[in-house]
């Protein structure tokens, strides 16, 4: 689950872009705001997400997993040296965190019809159980029997790999997934981990961080500009679904973070080639980061 090097913990995590169609046009994101008490990125606006917990990983999760002998978690994390059960983790965790923190469950039905929270009785019953499932009373998988449900991992669309710098304390390994709104279901920030909740378009985000009136982490603000770039959802999921993931581990650069794709980027187990297409660095400045391009 994870490693230490000179006393730095380096966790897995996984972390949901939750999206849905705008009720104008066009469609947005939803992002929840860290309590201040949190010891990591305090006060931020983020996805929902979180470690990974030994329980995502229980084999007896398979028999709670839609289509379990045709998912193929290494391969739609494009990573093959991941043990099998630690990929399969990776997106129940995404499931797991996304409920915990935002009341929204990617499952349902055997017949694929996402669970559905329009009746008040059903939405307690399921509310009830995020707290017992935060403090680790219950696990995803007993919900699922309980419930006589199963849970939805092809929902979730791989969207990038981050890692956190190796200046920070509190490393994470985490993979970002894409995943639209289940009809039936509206989020609600647990009041614990997230606070404050929106939701917004990705250009609205970006303007919102300019003024300072949200903060965004380098990975969030980057993952909101790509997403800004789209004009609807289906073109979104169709360019995600032949996206090439690497992991991005940024690189401290005075008072800016280097991306694997910048020229001067010197990880040599981390590099890209370069792209002066896409901006390669994330600055600082004025209490606000910012992408710039190389120069």
């Amino acid at each position: 689950m994870y490693s230490t090097t000179n006393k730095i913990v380096f966790k897995d995590a996984s972390t949901v872009i939750l999206i849905r169609p705008a009720k104008v046009g066009g469609w947005e994101i939803f992002l929840a705001r860290r309590h201040q008490k949190q010891s990591f990125m305090a006060g931020a606006y983020v996805f929902p997400g979180g470690q990974l917990e030994e329980t995502d990983s229980d084999p007896q999760l398979e028999n709670y997993i839609k289509t379990a002998d045709v998912f193929d978690p290494c391969r739609l994390l494009q990573d093959n040296n991941l043990p099998i059960e630690k990929a399969r983790g990776l997106f129940i965790a995404a499931i797991r965190e996304t409920f915990e923190e935002a009341g929204i469950l990617l499952g349902g039905k055997t017949t694929g019809n996402f669970v559905s929270f329009y009746d008040k009785n059903i939405l307690k019953r399921f509310n009830d159980y995020r707290p017992e499932l935060n403090t680790s009373q219950i696990t995803l998988a007993e919900i699922a029997r309980k419930e006589k449900i199963l849970l939805f991992p092809d929902t979730l669309i791989p969207y990038a790999h981050w890692i956190t710098p190796e200046f920070e304390k509190m490393r994470f390994n985490t993979r970002f997934f894409l995943a639209e709104l289940p009809p039936c279901q509206t989020p609600v920030a647990d009041a614990v981990e997230l606070t404050e909740s929106l939701w917004v378009t990705p250009q609205k985000a970006l303007e919102m961080q300019c003024q300072q009136k949200i903060l965004l982490m380098p990975p969030t603000l980057k993952t909101i500009e790509e997403l800004s770039a789209f004009r609807d959802i289906n073109e979104l999921f169709s360019a995600t679904k032949k996206k090439i993931i690497y992991p991005i581990l940024p690189q401290l650069a005075g008072n800016s973070l280097k991306l694997p794709h910048d020229p001067e980027y010197s990880i040599e187990a981390y590099k890209r080639p370069p792209n002066p297409r896409e901006p390669s660095r994330i600055l600082a400045e004025n209490g606000v980061w910012k992408t710039a391009f190389y120069e």
